[in-house]
Formats: C-alpha cells, structure tokens, sequence
C-alpha cells in the first residue's frame, strides 16, 4: 500500500470524521479517489469525442436540404 499525505481545511476533516467514524477511512478514501480519477477520464473521453464530431463538421459542410431530396429524387427513379 501506497502512502499519500495531502492537507485539507479543518473544517472538511472533521466533518469527514464525523461523517465516517468507526468506518475504515483509508478505503473510504481510495474509492473517493479512484472515482475522481475515473470521472476524470471519462470526461477527456467525452471532450476528446466532442472535438472528433466539431473536427469532422468543420471539415465535411453539412448537407442542403434541397441536394438531399434532389439525390433522393435520382435514387427513386432509378
């Protein structure tokens, strides 16, 4: 197991405490972090996801609805 020292407000320890007492902090904190690391990542996936569509739209203009019907129109006929 790892040590981590990190230092938080007064009043965010006791009332974490509080909260927790007679609970097994240590793990109560890994979880807490290791769902912050987590959302973190499924946040850089959700932006990174983003700026793939943004990207792909700047690059293929969209579409008229006047050409779509048009090449509706050509693939009926056919």
């Amino acid at each position: 197991m790892a040590t981590v020292n990190f230092s938080v407000p007064e009043e965010v320890k006791k009332l974490f405490n509080a909260t927790f007492k007679g609970r097994n902090k240590s793990a109560i904190i890994a979880e807490l972090m290791r769902q912050a690391a987590e959302e973190e990542r499924a946040k850089a996936q959700r932006t990174a996801a983003a700026e793939r569509i943004l990207r792909r739209r700047a690059e293929n203009p969209p579409v008229s609805l006047e050409r779509i019907l048009a090449v509706r129109d050509a693939l009926r006929r056919k």
